[in-house]
């Protein structure tokens, strides 16, 4: 049992990262972002594809999933830039699938519907069952809470304001001087990034990547975590992807602690738990358990 719940927090701080990425692109830029399961299988398996067949050590295979993610994310905020809305979210579910199209027919690269298997990860073969499990969670939390600093220091700096300002009515910024289309690249780059990193997070913690790993399902999940959490603030976003993983996990017991259920209600009971569970918090809670606070004017600026 400690086990399963150690490898739960690992994937708790996975969503949690996802999450922060998904902040800095909606909640504070006001940019809708349906296509993080992209930008997850960009950097899974640029990591993937980085550690098992050309042999690069996991530090620097994790960080070029991240600046390939970045890159795919600024390439796709460039093309969508007159985009807004509803728009902007179609296209972008768009990229989405069109990654996970490319990663199960591209058989040559990403091996196809059989993925990729032998991810490599940190300690692995040095380290075993609970230690191993123990370590990556630790290592996966640390690289959280370092993003999670990096962003509530930059939305606290001039160019949080700036996003903030865009979000709000990106006209005005504009005419205010700002270069909306540069500020909306870079925050979409670097939320894509921390995506990116966290796919391969993720496929260095299940040593296999495969396309049906990047459904929809996978954005869904991120983009309920901030909701419940509180998008536009880095905690909401943390407490986000905590209590998501864990009602995915709790509901899973409480539908098979059900008698005389079988395999398929199962699933759709848990699906409507964790459904009457979220739509409870946002009804009690619609900015979020922990809602984005007003910030006080910086006084240079009063």
């Amino acid at each position: 049992m400690l086990a399963y719940l150690v490898q739960m927090a690992s994937f708790a701080a996975i969503t949690a990262l996802m999450a922060l990425g998904l902040d800095l692109i909606w909640g504070l830029g006001g940019m809708a972002n349906l296509g993080l399961a992209g930008s997850a299988a960009v950097g899974a398996y640029a990591a993937a594809l980085l550690g098992v067949k050309l042999g690069v050590a996991w530090p620097l295979a994790w960080l070029a999933a991240a600046l390939l993610a970045a890159g795919s994310g600024a390439i796709l905020a460039g093309l969508t830039a007159r985009l807004r809305g509803d728009y902007l979210a179609i296209v972008t579910l768009g990229f989405a699938e069109v990654m996970q199209l490319a990663a199960s027919n591209e058989v040559w690269l990403t091996g196809g519907t059989g993925g990729i298997p032998g991810v490599p990860a940190p300690w692995r073969g040095s380290l075993h069952g609970l230690a191993f499990d123990a370590a990556f969670a630790a290592l996966a939390w640390g690289l959280v809470v370092v993003a999670a600093l990096l962003l509530a220091r930059l939305g606290a700096a001039p160019f949080g304001r700036v996003l903030r300002a865009i979000r709000e009515d990106d006209t005005v910024a504009a005419v205010a001087g700002k270069r909306v289309l540069r500020f909306k690249v870079r925050a979409f780059a670097a939320g894509s990034a921390l995506v990116g990193l966290a796919g391969a997070l993720g496929a260095a913690l299940e040593g296999f990547v495969a396309p049906d790993s990047f459904s929809a399902l996978l954005t869904l999940t991120v983009v309920l975590a901030l909701c419940a959490g509180g998008p536009g603030g880095v905690w909401g976003a943390l407490l986000g992807g905590v209590l998501v993983t864990a009602l995915t996990e709790a509901t899973r017991f409480a539908a098979d602690a059900l008698p005389a259920v079988s395999a398929v209600q199962a699933a759709a009971l848990r699906q409507g738990m964790i459904a009457l569970a979220l739509i409870l918090i946002l009804h009690l809670r619609p900015a979020g358990i922990l809602p984005e606070r007003p910030r006080a004017i910086p006084k240079e600026l009063r």
